[in-house]
């Protein structure tokens, strides 16, 4: 038997008919409609806000309050060392000169430098804060650190 468009049907047991709840005593859905006795689940356009336990106290609210955020927390937009071999030897790069190349975005960024990857060229560099590793890079290829006022 060949198969066409008009004879495709569902695996057996792949699809049952839709539960028609409401249509009377005979459907054997009426009356409460499969929602059970009264009550506000019973009722329409029932809904609860997620973590309401039916007036008792959320867990949300039982647990105590963690942590905190410090207000004078310094944030610093980091600049890895690899990212300044970018500039030419011997030349001042400061917060004007990294934002000019994308280093960083605002030039009211508070900018450290880290020591990540290798330097290649001397170079004078003026940022807010250095890492350990990253002064003695910047040193040993013969350039010079200057903290910002």
């Amino acid at each position: 038997m060949r198969v066409r468009l008009h004879s495709l049907k569902p695996a057996k047991g792949s699809s049952k008919k839709r539960k028609r709840i409401g249509c009377g005593i005979g459907s054997g859905h009426g009356k409460t409609s499969t929602k059970g006795a009264k009550g506000q689940k019973a009722r329409s356009g029932y809904r609860v806000s997620p973590g309401f336990e039916g007036g008792q106290m959320p867990l949300h609210r039982r647990l105590p309050k963690r942590g905190f955020t410090p207000l004078r927390r310094v944030r610093y937009t980091v600049v890895n060392l690899e990212a300044l071999n970018r500039f030419e030897p011997g030349t001042l790069v400061d917060k004007q000169a990294m934002k000019e190349r994308g280093l960083i975005k605002h030039l009211y960024d508070k900018v450290k430098v880290l020591g990540k990857g290798k330097l290649n060229s001397p170079l004078k560099v003026k940022a807010d804060a250095f890492s350990r590793t990253a002064r003695e890079e910047i040193v040993k290829r013969g350039g010079e650190v200057v903290l910002s006022d």
